[in-house]
């Protein structure tokens, strides 16, 4: 495929472009694209401005999102995007609403599902028990054993309640 600028070189840089839902391709050779579009082939990208990016584009309300610091270190908003670091563990209860769609985005869900350490926070394991008798519930049904789905429905009222109970404080 040729470039689309010069119509010379073969075209080796792709890349897709989403402005207001409307999405641009482009097919550009390595010169076109670090002349016409500065793209710095010689100097990695920063991990930490595409995630931020990316939370900037699922985000809506952005000057509320700039202005928001942690109360604990006084980061702001602002400081995060540029640095792409924490200052302190309270940071991730304080931008927690702007992860979550950007965390979701990435990995189909916002719910840890791997290996938890034994000293777990007990909200997050009822939440994953929660989450294994929800499984256990829909395959019950799904084979017809109605006596043991009904245990199993009793048993997720009863967590859910114990939930509530952390969600409460």
């Amino acid at each position: 495929m040729l470039c689309e600028s010069c119509k010379k070189n073969e075209a080796s840089v792709h890349y897709t472009q989403i402005i207001d839902g409307k999405m641009e391709e482009r097919h550009l050779c390595e010169e076109c694209a670090s002349e016409d579009y500065n793209l710095d082939f010689e100097n990695p990208f920063s991990m930490n401005k595409i995630f931020t990016g990316l939370i900037d584009n699922i985000q809506e309300d952005k000057k509320k999102r700039k202005e928001l610091k942690c109360d604990n270190c006084g980061l702001s908003y602002r400081q995060f995007k540029k640095d792409g670091k924490f200052g302190c563990s309270n940071c991730y209860k304080t931008f927690k609403n702007n992860l979550y769609p950007l965390i979701e985005g990435l990995h189909g869900h916002n719910i840890h599902r791997g290996k938890m350490p034994q000293n777990v926070d007990e909200e997050i394991g009822l939440m994953r028990e929660e989450e294994k008798l929800k499984r256990k519930l829909n395959d019950a049904v799904e084979k017809e054993e109605f006596e043991e789905a009904a245990l199993l429905r009793d048993e997720l009222k009863a967590l859910k309640g114990k939930l509530n109970r952390y969600k409460e404080v």
